[in-house]
Protein backbone atom coordinates (compact mmCIF):
# COMPACT_ATOMS: atom_id res chain seq x y z
CA UNK A 1 0.00 0.00 0.00
CA UNK A 2 2.93 2.36 0.57
CA UNK A 3 3.82 2.22 -3.12
CA UNK A 4 0.25 3.12 -4.08
CA UNK A 5 0.18 5.94 -1.55
CA UNK A 6 3.34 7.38 -3.12
CA UNK A 7 1.83 6.97 -6.59
CA UNK A 8 -1.34 8.76 -5.51
CA UNK A 9 0.70 11.71 -4.30
CA UNK A 10 2.72 11.74 -7.52
CA UNK A 11 -0.42 11.68 -9.69
CA UNK A 12 -2.12 14.34 -7.63
CA UNK A 13 0.84 16.72 -7.68
CA UNK A 14 1.31 16.24 -11.42
CA UNK A 15 -2.35 16.97 -12.19
CA UNK A 16 -2.25 19.91 -9.78
CA UNK A 17 0.72 21.45 -11.57
CA UNK A 18 -0.95 21.19 -14.98
CA UNK A 19 -4.60 22.19 -14.43
CA UNK A 20 -7.02 22.25 -17.35
CA UNK A 21 -10.45 23.86 -17.61
CA UNK A 22 -13.64 22.08 -18.62
CA UNK A 23 -13.66 20.40 -22.05
CA UNK A 24 -9.93 21.15 -22.29
CA UNK A 25 -8.65 18.31 -20.05
CA UNK A 26 -6.53 16.88 -22.89
CA UNK A 27 -3.30 16.30 -20.99
CA UNK A 28 -5.16 14.92 -17.98
CA UNK A 29 -7.39 12.65 -20.08
CA UNK A 30 -4.44 11.30 -22.06
CA UNK A 31 -2.61 10.30 -18.86
CA UNK A 32 -5.79 8.75 -17.44
CA UNK A 33 -6.35 6.76 -20.65
CA UNK A 34 -2.76 5.57 -20.77
CA UNK A 35 -2.84 4.46 -17.13
CA UNK A 36 -6.15 2.63 -17.49
CA UNK A 37 -5.05 0.84 -20.65
CA UNK A 38 -1.86 -0.36 -18.96
CA UNK A 39 -3.96 -1.66 -16.08
CA UNK A 40 -6.02 -3.78 -18.47
CA UNK A 41 -9.15 -1.66 -18.78
CA UNK A 42 -11.03 -1.37 -22.07
CA UNK A 43 -11.12 2.29 -23.12
CA UNK A 44 -14.03 4.38 -24.38
CA UNK A 45 -12.90 7.90 -25.26
CA UNK A 46 -14.20 11.29 -26.33
CA UNK A 47 -17.26 11.19 -28.57
CA UNK A 48 -17.69 7.47 -27.85
CA UNK A 49 -18.99 8.50 -24.42
CA UNK A 50 -20.19 12.09 -25.01
CA UNK A 51 -23.11 13.41 -27.04
CA UNK A 52 -21.81 16.64 -28.64
CA UNK A 53 -25.25 18.31 -28.79
CA UNK A 54 -25.62 17.92 -25.03
CA UNK A 55 -22.38 19.70 -24.11
CA UNK A 56 -23.01 23.07 -22.47
CA UNK A 57 -20.66 26.05 -22.30
CA UNK A 58 -18.02 24.39 -24.46
CA UNK A 59 -15.08 26.65 -25.46
CA UNK A 60 -14.77 27.71 -29.11
CA UNK A 61 -12.42 25.96 -31.50
CA UNK A 62 -9.76 28.70 -31.38
CA UNK A 63 -9.37 28.24 -27.63
CA UNK A 64 -9.56 24.48 -27.99
CA UNK A 65 -6.83 24.36 -30.67
CA UNK A 66 -4.62 26.67 -28.65
CA UNK A 67 -4.96 24.46 -25.60
CA UNK A 68 -4.16 21.37 -27.64
CA UNK A 69 -0.75 22.85 -28.36
CA UNK A 70 -0.30 23.68 -24.67
CA UNK A 71 -1.17 20.08 -23.76
CA UNK A 72 1.35 18.73 -26.29
CA UNK A 73 4.05 21.01 -24.90
CA UNK A 74 3.33 19.96 -21.32
CA UNK A 75 3.43 16.18 -21.35
CA UNK A 76 0.20 14.99 -22.97
CA UNK A 77 0.46 11.47 -24.42
CA UNK A 78 0.17 11.89 -28.16
CA UNK A 79 -1.36 8.46 -28.79
CA UNK A 80 -4.67 9.54 -27.26
CA UNK A 81 -4.91 13.19 -28.35
CA UNK A 82 -6.86 12.50 -31.57
CA UNK A 83 -9.78 11.45 -29.34
CA UNK A 84 -9.64 14.67 -27.31
CA UNK A 85 -8.39 17.38 -29.70
CA UNK A 86 -11.89 18.75 -30.40
CA UNK A 87 -12.62 19.20 -26.70
CA UNK A 88 -14.52 15.98 -26.02
CA UNK A 89 -12.32 14.86 -23.15
CA UNK A 90 -14.23 12.13 -21.32
CA UNK A 91 -12.63 8.79 -20.49
CA UNK A 92 -14.43 5.61 -19.45
CA UNK A 93 -12.49 2.52 -18.41
CA UNK A 94 -14.30 -0.83 -18.34
CA UNK A 95 -13.09 -4.00 -16.66
CA UNK A 96 -15.19 -7.10 -17.30
CA UNK A 97 -14.54 -10.03 -14.97
CA UNK A 98 -16.35 -12.36 -17.39
CA UNK A 99 -18.32 -13.71 -14.46
CA UNK A 100 -22.00 -13.06 -13.64
CA UNK A 101 -22.59 -9.95 -11.58
CA UNK A 102 -23.79 -6.34 -11.63
CA UNK A 103 -22.21 -3.35 -13.33
CA UNK A 104 -20.79 -0.88 -10.80
CA UNK A 105 -19.77 2.61 -11.95
CA UNK A 106 -17.60 5.18 -10.22
CA UNK A 107 -17.50 8.78 -11.40
CA UNK A 108 -14.69 11.27 -10.78
CA UNK A 109 -14.24 14.72 -12.34
CA UNK A 110 -11.07 16.18 -13.88
CA UNK A 111 -11.45 19.93 -14.54
CA UNK A 112 -9.87 22.91 -12.82
CA UNK A 113 -11.01 26.49 -12.19
CA UNK A 114 -9.95 29.86 -13.66
CA UNK A 115 -8.24 30.91 -10.42
CA UNK A 116 -4.65 32.12 -10.06
CA UNK A 117 -3.01 30.02 -7.36
CA UNK A 118 -1.35 31.57 -4.31
CA UNK A 119 2.38 32.25 -4.52
CA UNK A 120 2.76 32.39 -0.75
CA UNK A 121 5.68 30.42 0.70
CA UNK A 122 3.24 29.04 3.26
CA UNK A 123 1.15 27.49 0.49
CA UNK A 124 2.34 23.88 0.27
CA UNK A 125 2.00 23.40 -3.52
CA UNK A 126 4.15 26.50 -4.04
CA UNK A 127 6.64 25.50 -1.33
CA UNK A 128 6.95 21.93 -2.70
CA UNK A 129 7.15 22.95 -6.35
CA UNK A 130 3.82 21.74 -7.73
CA UNK A 131 1.97 25.05 -7.87
CA UNK A 132 -0.08 25.56 -11.04
CA UNK A 133 2.07 26.18 -14.11
CA UNK A 134 -0.60 28.38 -15.73
CA UNK A 135 -3.29 30.81 -14.59
CA UNK A 136 -5.77 28.07 -13.67
CA UNK A 137 -5.93 26.03 -10.48
CA UNK A 138 -7.30 22.81 -9.02
CA UNK A 139 -9.05 24.72 -6.25
CA UNK A 140 -11.83 22.18 -5.71
CA UNK A 141 -9.90 18.92 -5.52
CA UNK A 142 -10.57 17.43 -8.94
CA UNK A 143 -6.87 16.61 -9.23
CA UNK A 144 -7.41 14.54 -6.09
CA UNK A 145 -10.53 12.90 -7.51
CA UNK A 146 -8.74 11.91 -10.72
CA UNK A 147 -5.90 10.40 -8.68
CA UNK A 148 -8.35 8.49 -6.47
CA UNK A 149 -9.98 7.11 -9.63
CA UNK A 150 -6.62 5.86 -10.89
CA UNK A 151 -5.82 4.42 -7.46
CA UNK A 152 -9.11 2.53 -7.49
CA UNK A 153 -8.31 1.25 -10.99
CA UNK A 154 -4.96 0.00 -9.69
CA UNK A 155 -6.45 -1.98 -6.80
CA UNK A 156 -9.17 -3.45 -9.01
CA UNK A 157 -6.61 -4.49 -11.63
CA UNK A 158 -4.37 -6.09 -9.01
CA UNK A 159 -7.25 -7.95 -7.36
CA UNK A 160 -9.41 -9.10 -10.26
CA UNK A 161 -10.17 -12.35 -8.52
CA UNK A 162 -12.19 -10.40 -5.93
CA UNK A 163 -14.42 -8.76 -8.55
CA UNK A 164 -17.48 -10.16 -10.30
CA UNK A 165 -19.57 -8.48 -13.00
CA UNK A 166 -18.23 -5.28 -14.56
CA UNK A 167 -16.57 -2.13 -13.27
CA UNK A 168 -16.93 1.18 -15.08
CA UNK A 169 -14.67 4.09 -14.14
CA UNK A 170 -16.07 7.37 -15.46
CA UNK A 171 -13.65 10.30 -15.74
CA UNK A 172 -15.90 13.27 -16.46
CA UNK A 173 -14.90 16.63 -17.93
CA UNK A 174 -16.42 20.02 -17.14
CA UNK A 175 -18.11 19.47 -13.79
CA UNK A 176 -17.46 23.10 -12.86
CA UNK A 177 -20.41 25.06 -14.16
CA UNK A 178 -22.40 21.80 -14.41
CA UNK A 179 -21.58 21.27 -18.08
CA UNK A 180 -20.21 17.81 -18.79
CA UNK A 181 -22.30 15.07 -17.17
CA UNK A 182 -25.44 15.44 -19.27
CA UNK A 183 -23.53 14.74 -22.48
CA UNK A 184 -22.26 11.45 -21.02
CA UNK A 185 -25.68 10.42 -19.72
CA UNK A 186 -27.25 11.23 -23.11
CA UNK A 187 -24.53 9.09 -24.76
CA UNK A 188 -25.73 6.12 -22.70
CA UNK A 189 -22.73 5.75 -20.40
CA UNK A 190 -24.82 4.55 -17.45
CA UNK A 191 -27.58 2.75 -19.35
CA UNK A 192 -26.21 -0.62 -18.15
CA UNK A 193 -25.25 0.47 -14.62
CA UNK A 194 -26.77 -1.18 -11.55
CA UNK A 195 -24.82 0.77 -8.92
CA UNK A 196 -23.42 4.27 -9.36
CA UNK A 197 -21.10 6.10 -6.95
CA UNK A 198 -19.83 9.66 -7.30
CA UNK A 199 -17.47 11.10 -4.70
CA UNK A 200 -15.88 14.34 -3.55
CA UNK A 201 -13.10 15.32 -1.19
CA UNK A 202 -13.61 17.88 1.57
CA UNK A 203 -16.84 19.91 1.50
CA UNK A 204 -16.39 20.72 5.17
CA UNK A 205 -16.16 17.09 6.30
CA UNK A 206 -13.20 16.53 8.70
CA UNK A 207 -10.26 14.24 8.01
CA UNK A 208 -10.99 10.48 8.33
CA UNK A 209 -14.74 11.05 8.31
CA UNK A 210 -17.11 9.85 5.61
CA UNK A 211 -20.63 10.65 4.44
CA UNK A 212 -22.20 7.86 2.40
CA UNK A 213 -24.97 9.93 0.83
CA UNK A 214 -24.55 13.68 0.49
CA UNK A 215 -28.03 14.95 -0.44
CA UNK A 216 -29.41 18.44 -0.71
CA UNK A 217 -27.79 19.52 -3.98
CA UNK A 218 -29.62 22.40 -5.62
CA UNK A 219 -30.77 22.12 -9.21
CA UNK A 220 -29.19 24.94 -11.20
CA UNK A 221 -29.12 26.75 -14.55
CA UNK A 222 -26.18 28.86 -15.73
CA UNK A 223 -27.17 31.49 -18.31
CA UNK A 224 -25.19 33.84 -20.55
CA UNK A 225 -27.35 36.72 -21.77
CA UNK A 226 -26.54 39.20 -24.53
CA UNK A 227 -28.53 42.36 -25.25
CA UNK A 228 -27.98 43.91 -28.68
CA UNK A 229 -29.09 47.48 -29.38
CA UNK A 230 -27.69 50.36 -31.42
CA UNK A 231 -24.68 52.52 -30.57
CA UNK A 232 -24.91 56.24 -31.08
CA UNK A 233 -23.31 59.55 -30.07
CA UNK A 234 -24.76 60.39 -26.67
CA UNK A 235 -24.64 64.13 -27.28
CA UNK A 236 -25.31 64.62 -30.98
CA UNK A 237 -27.90 61.89 -31.69
CA UNK A 238 -29.11 60.13 -28.55
CA UNK A 239 -32.48 59.40 -30.17
CA UNK A 240 -30.75 57.10 -32.67
CA UNK A 241 -29.34 54.87 -29.96
CA UNK A 242 -30.89 51.77 -28.41
CA UNK A 243 -29.24 51.42 -25.01
CA UNK A 244 -28.32 47.81 -24.30
CA UNK A 245 -26.81 48.73 -20.93
CA UNK A 246 -30.13 50.09 -19.68
CA UNK A 247 -31.85 46.87 -20.71
CA UNK A 248 -29.23 44.84 -18.84
CA UNK A 249 -29.49 46.98 -15.70
CA UNK A 250 -33.28 46.75 -15.81
CA UNK A 251 -32.99 42.98 -16.07
CA UNK A 252 -30.49 42.68 -13.23
CA UNK A 253 -32.63 44.75 -10.88
CA UNK A 254 -35.71 42.69 -11.57
CA UNK A 255 -33.94 39.32 -11.62
CA UNK A 256 -32.94 39.83 -8.01
CA UNK A 257 -36.60 40.59 -7.23
CA UNK A 258 -38.01 37.24 -8.39
CA UNK A 259 -40.48 36.11 -5.69
CA UNK A 260 -39.22 33.19 -3.64
CA UNK A 261 -41.31 30.03 -3.54
CA UNK A 262 -43.18 28.38 -0.67
CA UNK A 263 -42.10 24.91 -1.77
CA UNK A 264 -38.40 25.34 -1.01
CA UNK A 265 -35.11 27.17 -1.33
CA UNK A 266 -34.34 29.23 -4.44
CA UNK A 267 -31.34 31.34 -5.49
CA UNK A 268 -30.48 33.90 -8.17
CA UNK A 269 -27.23 35.72 -8.82
CA UNK A 270 -25.90 37.91 -11.61
CA UNK A 271 -22.16 37.58 -11.25
CA UNK A 272 -20.92 39.57 -14.25
CA UNK A 273 -22.19 42.52 -16.29
CA UNK A 274 -20.14 44.00 -19.13
CA UNK A 275 -21.18 46.97 -21.26
CA UNK A 276 -20.02 50.28 -22.67
CA UNK A 277 -16.96 51.64 -24.42
CA UNK A 278 -16.94 55.38 -23.64
CA UNK A 279 -18.73 58.09 -21.64
CA UNK A 280 -20.16 59.72 -24.79
CA UNK A 281 -21.28 56.52 -26.51
CA UNK A 282 -24.68 54.91 -26.03
CA UNK A 283 -23.75 51.24 -25.51
CA UNK A 284 -25.01 48.97 -28.26
CA UNK A 285 -24.28 45.68 -26.47
CA UNK A 286 -24.36 44.36 -22.93
CA UNK A 287 -23.58 40.90 -21.63
CA UNK A 288 -24.31 39.33 -18.29
CA UNK A 289 -23.54 35.97 -16.69
CA UNK A 290 -25.97 34.63 -14.14
CA UNK A 291 -27.14 31.53 -12.36
CA UNK A 292 -30.36 30.25 -10.87
CA UNK A 293 -30.85 27.47 -8.32
CA UNK A 294 -33.72 25.62 -6.76
CA UNK A 295 -34.08 22.98 -4.05
CA UNK A 296 -35.76 20.78 -6.64
CA UNK A 297 -35.65 20.58 -10.43
CA UNK A 298 -39.18 22.03 -10.47
CA UNK A 299 -38.18 25.03 -8.36
CA UNK A 300 -35.20 25.69 -10.60
CA UNK A 301 -37.53 25.61 -13.64
CA UNK A 302 -39.77 28.13 -11.88
CA UNK A 303 -36.79 30.45 -11.42
CA UNK A 304 -35.55 29.94 -14.98
CA UNK A 305 -38.93 30.61 -16.59
CA UNK A 306 -39.41 33.73 -14.47
CA UNK A 307 -35.91 34.97 -15.35
CA UNK A 308 -36.46 34.46 -19.07
CA UNK A 309 -39.65 36.55 -18.93
CA UNK A 310 -37.81 39.35 -17.09
CA UNK A 311 -35.02 39.35 -19.68
CA UNK A 312 -37.54 39.40 -22.53
CA UNK A 313 -39.45 42.26 -20.89
CA UNK A 314 -36.29 44.34 -20.37
CA UNK A 315 -35.37 43.93 -24.04
CA UNK A 316 -38.87 44.94 -25.18
CA UNK A 317 -38.87 47.96 -22.89
CA UNK A 318 -35.70 49.30 -24.48
CA UNK A 319 -36.53 48.12 -28.03
CA UNK A 320 -33.53 45.86 -28.45
CA UNK A 321 -32.77 42.21 -29.21
CA UNK A 322 -31.59 39.59 -26.74
CA UNK A 323 -30.20 36.07 -26.66
CA UNK A 324 -30.09 33.57 -23.78
CA UNK A 325 -27.58 30.71 -23.85
CA UNK A 326 -27.78 27.94 -21.25
CA UNK A 327 -24.12 27.14 -20.57
CA UNK A 328 -24.57 24.76 -17.66
CA UNK A 329 -27.32 22.93 -15.85
CA UNK A 330 -27.87 20.45 -13.04
CA UNK A 331 -30.98 18.73 -11.76
CA UNK A 332 -32.03 17.70 -8.29
CA UNK A 333 -31.44 14.18 -6.96
CA UNK A 334 -31.03 12.21 -3.74
CA UNK A 335 -28.96 9.15 -3.03
CA UNK A 336 -30.34 5.64 -2.61
CA UNK A 337 -30.42 4.73 1.12
CA UNK A 338 -29.82 1.05 0.38
CA UNK A 339 -26.53 1.84 -1.38
CA UNK A 340 -25.55 4.38 1.26
CA UNK A 341 -25.86 1.70 3.94
CA UNK A 342 -23.43 -0.55 2.05
CA UNK A 343 -20.93 2.29 1.63
CA UNK A 344 -21.16 3.12 5.32
CA UNK A 345 -20.38 -0.50 6.21
CA UNK A 346 -17.33 -0.42 3.94
CA UNK A 347 -16.13 2.85 5.49
CA UNK A 348 -16.62 1.45 9.00
CA UNK A 349 -14.59 -1.61 7.99
CA UNK A 350 -11.80 0.69 6.80
CA UNK A 351 -11.69 2.50 10.14
CA UNK A 352 -13.35 5.76 9.09
CA UNK A 353 -15.90 7.64 11.18
CA UNK A 354 -18.98 7.49 8.98
CA UNK A 355 -22.60 8.54 8.72
CA UNK A 356 -25.24 7.39 6.27
CA UNK A 357 -26.41 10.71 4.93
CA UNK A 358 -26.65 14.47 5.27
CA UNK A 359 -29.46 16.58 3.87
CA UNK A 360 -28.05 20.06 4.41
CA UNK A 361 -28.34 22.39 1.41
CA UNK A 362 -25.15 22.40 -0.64
CA UNK A 363 -24.11 23.87 -3.97
CA UNK A 364 -24.98 22.20 -7.27
CA UNK A 365 -23.47 19.13 -8.96
CA UNK A 366 -24.13 17.65 -12.38
CA UNK A 367 -23.44 14.13 -11.09
CA UNK A 368 -27.16 14.36 -10.35
CA UNK A 369 -27.79 13.54 -14.04
CA UNK A 370 -26.01 10.19 -13.53
CA UNK A 371 -27.84 9.55 -10.26
CA UNK A 372 -31.22 10.30 -11.79
CA UNK A 373 -30.57 8.16 -14.88
CA UNK A 374 -29.48 5.13 -12.87
CA UNK A 375 -32.36 5.39 -10.41
CA UNK A 376 -34.89 5.70 -13.25
CA UNK A 377 -33.65 2.28 -14.43
CA UNK A 378 -34.30 0.99 -10.89
CA UNK A 379 -30.62 0.99 -10.08
CA UNK A 380 -29.00 2.50 -6.99
CA UNK A 381 -26.88 5.64 -6.85
CA UNK A 382 -25.24 7.92 -4.32
CA UNK A 383 -22.85 10.82 -3.92
CA UNK A 384 -20.38 10.30 -1.06
CA UNK A 385 -17.86 12.61 0.60
CA UNK A 386 -14.41 11.80 2.00
CA UNK A 387 -13.31 14.20 4.69
CA UNK A 388 -9.95 15.96 4.73
CA UNK A 389 -8.14 18.85 6.37
CA UNK A 390 -8.26 21.93 4.13
CA UNK A 391 -5.74 24.76 4.02
CA UNK A 392 -8.52 27.01 2.70
CA UNK A 393 -12.06 26.60 1.40
CA UNK A 394 -13.05 25.28 -1.98
CA UNK A 395 -12.57 27.70 -4.90
CA UNK A 396 -9.94 29.62 -2.93
CA UNK A 397 -6.42 30.42 -4.23
CA UNK A 398 -4.91 28.71 -1.15
CA UNK A 399 -6.97 25.51 -1.40
CA UNK A 400 -5.01 22.37 -0.49
CA UNK A 401 -5.83 18.98 1.07
CA UNK A 402 -4.37 16.40 3.44
CA UNK A 403 -2.87 13.95 0.96
CA UNK A 404 -3.32 10.96 3.28
CA UNK A 405 -7.05 11.30 2.59
CA UNK A 406 -6.57 9.80 -0.87
CA UNK A 407 -5.50 6.33 0.24
CA UNK A 408 -8.45 6.07 2.62
CA UNK A 409 -10.83 6.99 -0.19
CA UNK A 410 -9.31 4.42 -2.55
CA UNK A 411 -9.59 1.68 0.06
CA UNK A 412 -13.24 2.43 0.83
CA UNK A 413 -14.20 2.54 -2.84
CA UNK A 414 -12.36 -0.72 -3.48
CA UNK A 415 -14.24 -2.35 -0.60
CA UNK A 416 -17.50 -1.20 -2.19
CA UNK A 417 -16.43 -2.75 -5.52
CA UNK A 418 -15.91 -6.11 -3.84
CA UNK A 419 -19.12 -5.88 -1.83
CA UNK A 420 -21.38 -4.70 -4.65
CA UNK A 421 -20.15 -7.10 -7.31
CA UNK A 422 -20.96 -9.99 -4.99
CA UNK A 423 -24.48 -8.76 -4.20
Amino acid sequence: MENLQNQLVAWRRDFHKYPELGFLEMRTASIVADTLEKLGFELLLGKEVMKPDSCMGKPGMDKTRSHLEWARANGAIEKYLPHFEDGYTAVVGVLDSNTPGPTVAYRVDMDALPISESESDAHLPNHRGFRSSNNNMHACGHDVHTSIGLGLATLISENKENIRGRIKLIFQPAEEGARGAKSMVDAGVVDDVDYFIASHIGLGVPFNQFIASNNGFLASSKLDVKFTGVSSHAGAHPEEGKNAMLAAVTAVSNLHSIPRHADGVTRVNVGELHSGSGRNIIPGTAELKMELRGETTELNEYMKNYAEEIIRGAALMHQIDYNIDTVGEAIGAEGSPELADILKQCADKSGMISQSQTNSIKASEDATYFIDAVQKRRGYATYCVFGTDLAAGHHNEKFDIHEDSMMSAVQVLFETAKALTHE
